[in-house]
């Protein structure tokens, strides 16, 4: 296993933190405090070591420190020392005075985003993921990506091309003026090339992830059956899909100029989750099973991963996830990630809810934005 943990993690006008050193022994990590203290505020600074908007979807400029009379966010900045089995990697991310965009660096030079994934890889769950199966499909495709991309990095990439000749062909549609054909034509192929890589990897994903809930027969958490709906969804997506595809695109030209919205693709597909034990689907079963319906999802992603040989194993971002398990379940979690060897931050208001993983974690009082590590 490519073993990956952080080592050390450094703040700089990163939210309520003016400068935050806290350096990490390689253990799993329990953040305890009350609320307000900025234990989230630390874990979305480690989600920044990904590529994307973090684990809470924020723009950059509004996660700079800010003082009252302040107009806007400060430039900030998130360093982190990765330890590797080839060694310490540094890599940090941020915006700089004056820039809009963050800049991203790996051992101090200007890198793509998506190199982050060369170094850290990360699987998260939060609070607004607990309404994950009673919201719309948006969300659950935001979710699944995210998966995917853990193991896929190029799947950022397809995406965004997707969605972007996406919007661009709707605009193009809704042109008062006779649309320009060829220029349809040419982004219904860039649709139907992306999208197929889209589809076909988050096809990959789900199938892989179900063949790690099918293996995890002894788990407290409830077994799973997983699909996507819709008409471009769970299919092959070989090449010849995609050029149908590309037809169904064209032949829907005026249905979707009228309705102002694509109305068939993968960008329609909707996760589905179905508890096995009950034959129900997600969004009709208890908020309990709803959570350990997700919290096992999460646990076979990160599961599959560790077992990767080319790529760093994931780091584990459990925000409020203990609060909401019974003592045996999260007994379990704890026993589970410790079993897998994945570096895992959680946080919690009382230090209590982590007596289970004492001398298994280190422990870091959270405190207005004051860290302080415990000796256990």
């Amino acid at each position: 296993m490519a073993r990956a943990v952080l080592r050390r993690l450094i703040l700089t006008d990163y939210r309520s933190y003016a400068r935050a050193d806290l350096r990490l022994d390689g253990r799993s990590v329990y953040l305890f405090g009350s609320n307000g203290a900025g234990k989230t505020n630390l874990m979305e600074a480690v989600s920044y070591l990904s590529p994307g908007r973090g684990l809470r979807g924020a723009a950059v400029a509004d996660v700079g420190r800010r003082l009252p009379g302040e107009s806007g966010g400060r430039p900030w900045s998130v360093a982190a020392t990765v330890e590797t089995p080839d060694g310490e990697v540094r890599v940090g991310t941020g915006v700089e005075p004056g820039a809009a965009r963050r800049t991203v660096r790996l051992e101090g030079e200007g890198v793509a985003p998506g190199r982050l994934a060369e170094a850290v890889r990360l699987v998260w769950l939060t609070p607004a993921q607990d309404r994950l199966f009673l919201e719309g499909g948006t969300e659950r495709r935001r979710f699944l990506d995210r998966l995917v991309f853990a193991a896929e990095p190029a799947h950022a990439t397809h995406t965004a091309a997707y969605e972007k000749a996406l919007r661009e062909r709707m605009r193009v549609l809704s042109e008062a003026e006779a649309p320009d054909l060829a220029w349809l034509d040419a982004l219904e192929a860039q649709m139907a090339t992306s999208g197929a890589l889209m589809a076909a990897a988050r096809v990959r994903t789900l199938h892989a992830l179900q063949t790690e809930i099918d293996g995890r027969t002894g788990s407290p958490f409830p077994q799973a059956s997983l699909s996507l709906s819709g008409d471009w969804g769970e299919i092959a997506w070989d090449e010849a899909d995609g050029l149908r595809f590309r037809e169904a695109l064209k032949r829907g030209r005026a249905r979707d100029a009228a309705a102002g919205r694509t109305l068939s693709g993968p960008h329609r597909s909707d996760l589905v989750v179905l508890h096995r034990e009950n034959d129900r689907t997600a969004s009709e079963c208890s908020t309990g099973e709803q959570k350990a319906l997700i919290l096992n999802l999460a646990l076979a992603q990160a599961a599959r991963l560790s077992r990767a040989e080319s790529s760093p194993n994931p780091i584990l971002l459990l925000d409020e996830v203990a609060a909401h398990l019974d003592p045996f379940r999260r007994s379990a979690l704890f026993d589970e990630v410790s079993d897998l060897g994945l570096q895992t931050f959680l946080t919690g208001a009382d230090k209590s809810l982590f007596d289970a993983l004492k001398g298994r974690a280190q422990g870091v009082h959270v405190d207005a934005s004051v860290l302080t590590s415990l000796d256990d």
